[in-house]
């Protein structure tokens, strides 16, 4: 596939793992260049690749690690979990997901905004758990403020073409599932008795930033496994 009819230029935060890794991967395969945003290299051998180590919790450092970028698809896949009760809650942890949920993507967002192109794509990976639930209620939170912004990032661009979705998946068999530092959580595996696996988000996402999705925007998209049943 040539430069010319390639779909595009994706910036993909969270490259390094998980669901950010499973979309990078799809998107070359489907002959996207991607650039990666995350603290390590995943180590792609793909000519298409191209990996900017940067602290996503770091707001004053994303604008140099975009400074040059003109994509036409924005993909905000970095994420972790932290949980706890109410009457409990880590503050810290809470200030953390907010930051890199929310902050890293509205920063972000709002440099990129001015290069995409008419035509170009936003999509937010959230979760399933942006309704809410025991124990989750900080990383909850910041779930459903992605939601809320990019409904609102979808009316605004609408007249450019410009659309703005959530992917928002139920408990995903990644690393992050793994994560001591979530122990306090209990992870519920879906009714259709298997976690959601990350290609199944990264194809979704990959359908979402193609051209039959254009009429698609101020959407939240989740993956659930039956577990919002």
């Amino acid at each position: 596939m040539t430069p010319e009819t390639s779909p595009g230029h994706a910036i993909v935060t969270g490259s390094s793992s998980g669901i950010g890794a499973a979309i990078a991967a799809r998107l070359l395969r489907e002959g996207w260049r991607v650039t990666g945003l995350s603290r390590s290299d995943p180590g792609l051998d793909d000519a298409r690749y191209a990996h900017r180590s940067v602290d996503l919790l770091d707001a004053s450092a994303l604008p140099a690690a975009v400074a040059d970028l003109h994509p036409t698809a924005f993909v905000h896949a970095a994420g972790l979990m932290r949980g706890g009760l109410v009457g409990a809650l880590d503050a810290e942890a809470g200030r953390t997901l907010w930051r890199l949920h929310v902050d890293a993507a509205s920063v972000l967002v709002d440099l990129l905004v001015p290069r995409l192109p008419k035509g170009g794509r936003i999509v937010l990976i959230g979760s399933r758990a942006a309704a809410g639930g025991a124990g989750r209620s900080q990383y909850a939170a910041t779930k459903a403020a992605l939601v809320a912004m990019a409904r609102s990032w979808a009316i605004e661009l609408a007249p450019r073409g410009i659309t703005a979705n959530v992917v928002a998946p139920a408990a995903t068999d990644t690393p992050m599932l793994r994560d001591p530092a979530r122990s306090a959580v209990a992870t519920k595996l879906p009714p259709i008795g298997r976690y959601i696996r990350p290609e199944e988000v990264a194809a979704l996402t990959a359908f979402l930033l193609g051209p039959e999705a254009g009429a698609i925007t101020g959407q939240q998209m989740v993956i659930c496994g039956g577990s919002s049943l």
